[in-house]
């Protein structure tokens, strides 16, 4: 098991369910319809992958597993660039910080980098036998 690999994974899952919980009882008040409908998918998306991570830090056995280490690191900054900016442009209104709308640019970036840790995962497959 990798120890790293399983405290990104929980990390991500810690902030998943305090983030869900926040947008399903706190926000619910605040946001529009489709500011929590963004919100959620971000939660969403944060949840799948930490889901992702713990069951890749049982399979990974050794440092030696690029493509597998690869992915963590790419699934990982992935989410926290993808939901965060998420997060940080849900709530600028609602915190009243207008500069944070500097975020829009990095959620397809976070996308970018989870496709990729995806694609990775797809080589590793592929290369075992």
């Amino acid at each position: 098991m990798d120890k790293s690999t399983l405290f990104k994974g929980a990390f991500l899952g810690l902030f998943a369910v305090i983030f869900g919980a926040l947008g399903a009882h706190a926000l619910k008040e605040v946001l529009l319809p489709e500011q929590l409908l963004s919100f959620e998918t971000g939660v969403r998306y944060q949840m799948y992958h930490a889901i992702l991570l713990i069951v890749l830090a049982v399979v990974i056995k050794n440092k030696n597993a690029k493509f597998l280490l690869a992915t963590v690191n790419l699934i990982f900054w992935g989410v926290v660039l993808f939901s965060g900016s998420i997060y940080l442009l849900t709530l600028k209104n609602l915190i009243n910080v207008d500069y944070l709308k500097f975020a829009g640019p990095i959620t397809p970036i976070g996308g970018i980098l989870m496709v990729a840790g995806w694609f990775l995962l797809i080589l590793e497959g592929l290369k075992r036998k």
